[in-house]
């Protein structure tokens, strides 16, 4: 029987089970109070909260949104999602990684060093 001491843990974050925690991904790097796992694209995009992006996406099945661009700032990421908000339009989303190509900041990106062997 499983207890998970939170059911609304976001993807990327350890679960509980008999009062310990099991990690979702192998790996896991801790910095402060926060646990990282390796240099996944969630992790990037959780160090980079906050940040303006341009996201872009292809939808193969799609004759409406075959190629589309998200622009806004990052709210949260997750294993297989990232959440959006436009200000401008004051719109939401949730895109799914598995259709974004690339992500295109204005800024620098943060990351952490840890992630880079021989840095």
């Amino acid at each position: 029987m499983n207890n998970f001491a939170n059911q609304n843990n976001f993807p990327g974050t350890p679960l509980f089970t008999g009062g310990e925690a099991v990690p979702n991904q192998q790996n896991q790097v801790n910095f402060g109070n926060t646990v990282f796992e390796q240099s996944y694209i969630e992790n990037i995009l959780r160090l980079n909260r906050g940040k303006q992006v341009e996201i872009y996406a292809s939808y193969p099945d799609s004759t409406e949104w075959r190629d589309k661009i998200f622009t806004g700032i990052i709210e949260q990421s997750g294993r297989d999602h990232i959440i959006l908000s436009d200000p401008k339009t004051g719109k939401w989303y949730l895109i799914l990684l598995i259709y974004v190509n690339y992500i295109k900041f204005d800024e620098r990106i943060v990351s952490n060093p840890e992630f880079y062997p021989n840095n």
